[in-house]
């Protein structure tokens, strides 16, 4: 009777996870969206590429870019050069690469 209730609690604690995983999916997704649009939209950028934790952009107007907002939703740093710009996103990289080709 008690492997009931572990069981139980088991499968519980399972679709909670579940839950939590698809829902933090989700946000990564809204968060890209808001990361290109503070880049200064598709239309603004030019070539992209990852290096590690290393976002890498080339952007056709640098003004067009919010920075302050980019490290709001949590880039770790932004180095600027001439039209490029090398932001540390970490893992979040690559899928941001994926999203924007």
């Amino acid at each position: 009777m008690n492997y009931e209730y572990i069981i139980i609690i088991a499968i519980i604690f399972l679709i909670i996870l579940l839950a939590v995983f698809k829902l933090n999916k989700k946000d990564l997704k809204l968060d890209m969206n808001k990361l290109v649009e503070y880049l200064g939209g598709k239309e603004n950028i030019i070539e992209n590429e990852v290096n590690l934790s290393r976002f890498i952009v080339t952007l056709k107007d640098i003004d067009k870019v919010n920075k302050d907002a980019i490290i709001n939703l949590g880039a770790k740093g932004i180095v600027e050069m001439d039209n490029q710009l090398k932001i540390i996103l970490g893992p979040n990289s690559k899928q941001l690469k994926k999203y924007i080709d």
